[in-house]
């Protein structure tokens, strides 16, 4: 084979493999589902994943910890080491024995404010934490550039009365709260006439029409209203029901999906196995699975992580609940996910091995966990995952 037409076979080979990476990424797109959950207020980490092994969690929580195992109201064993709370007996227990939920401890952000809205605004941005912030750019909305990039077809909404930093960005996101805000004003089908007239032949007129259709499909399928939570975020109360109509509207119409759920601030009288965190964790649970439930067949394509901003303190505190702490554990599930373990890098919990003697480390930045998360989700290089979490190195826990 003469040189010349050696280099043209090879080029074409290569544009031939590139072309195909192309196809597979946009492939990837079109078939996932991704929801992202927010848990505002930080919530209490150490009692969602008990660290049964340590006698120090023990010591340091005499009226709130989870008993070990085996023991009345004991966690629920999960390994040597990990126990879960036993509000989830009957929603993610199942999902972690099917291998289709994962923890990650040790994981958040190095952002050391303790702040709720700094820390809020700082993870849903997902840019470096030295430098300038752009506030209108947030991880979800470019992570959708990026697949649209890849040939996708991916449709994002937040499931929120106001738009989050997470999906602010050059690509435009309807957003839409799904229980109805106590005292404001809905539109007739007269005004809505109206309205979509008046743009009727501009550029907005696909967002506007889209946005009324999603404000229909919601209100026909609400069965009653619940209530708002601090940041407006949603409460796990009724929050079942709010899981099954975003399922809905994801299995129909969108790929991508954010939802906030707050009351999460568990400063006193949390509770260990019964009480106020408890409840909380078994209405969110049981949210969560009845979404895996209503994604039916998608639920194989679909995948929910589950974060706050922050965790709390490790010890409790002198009103018997927990302060503004460090690390987190974070929550990965659905149908394809390499679930059943504990994923991630992990430490022994001791005095010595807390964050300035108070709180779990970060040792799974979140930047890092997500971006090889969505690699692993959606095919892409890591210049790809660049470009949504500049200047991360993404961590291969193969979560999917």
């Amino acid at each position: 084979m003469q040189r010349r037409q050696f280099l043209r076979t090879s080029a074409g080979a290569a544009s031939a493999l590139m072309g195909h990476a192309t196809l597979l990424a946009a492939s990837r797109a079109g078939r996932q589902r991704l929801l992202v959950v927010f848990l505002r207020g930080g919530y209490d980490c150490a009692s969602l994943l008990v660290p049964t092994g340590s006698s120090f969690y023990y010591e340091s929580r005499p009226t709130i910890h989870i008993p070990r195992p085996g023991a009345e109201q004991g966690a629920l064993a999960l390994d040597s080491d990990w126990g879960l709370h036993p509000a989830l007996a009957a929603s993610m227990l199942p999902l972690y024995q099917k291998k289709q939920l994962a923890f990650v401890p040790f994981a958040g952000s190095d952002n050391l404010s303790r702040s709720h809205f700094e820390t809020q605004d700082s993870i849903e941005l997902g840019q470096p934490l030295a430098g300038a912030k752009n506030y209108r750019s947030g991880f979800m909305n470019r992570l959708a550039q990026e697949l649209g990039s890849h040939g996708g077809d991916l449709q994002p909404i937040a499931f929120t009365s106001t738009l989050p930093l997470i999906l602010r960005g050059t690509l435009d996101v309807p957003n839409t709260a799904l229980t109805p805000a106590a005292g404001r004003a809905t539109l007739d089908e007269r005004q809505t006439r109206a309205i979509a007239a008046m743009y009727a032949g501009t550029p907005l007129a696909v967002s506007v029409n889209e946005g009324f259709a999603t404000r229909d499909e919601v209100a026909r399928s609400m069965q009653g209203e619940m209530d708002a939570a601090s940041r407006e975020a949603l409460s796990t109360k009724g929050f079942e029901s709010t899981a099954r109509r975003m399922a809905r509207l994801m299995a129909t119409r969108y790929a991508m999906g954010f939802v906030d759920v707050g009351g999460w601030d568990t400063h006193v009288g949390q509770g260990a196995s019964t009480g106020p965190l408890a409840n909380r964790l078994e209405e969110l649970g049981r949210g969560l699975a009845a979404y895996a439930q209503e994604m039916g067949p998608l639920w194989a394509s679909t995948v929910v992580v589950v974060m706050s901003e922050f965790g709390r303190t490790f010890r409790e505190n002198g009103n018997h609940g927990t302060d503004h702490g460090h690390g987190s554990v974070y929550w990965v599930l659905g149908g394809g996910v390499a679930g059943g373990r504990i994923a991630g890098a992990q430490q022994t919990l001791t005095a010595s091995t807390l964050f300035q003697n108070r709180d779990y480390p970060v040792l799974n930045d979140y930047r890092a966990v997500l971006g090889g998360l969505f690699a692993d989700m959606y095919g892409l290089g890591s210049a790809a995952v660049g470009r949504v979490f500049p200047g991360v190195r993404p961590a291969l826990l193969r979560l999917v």
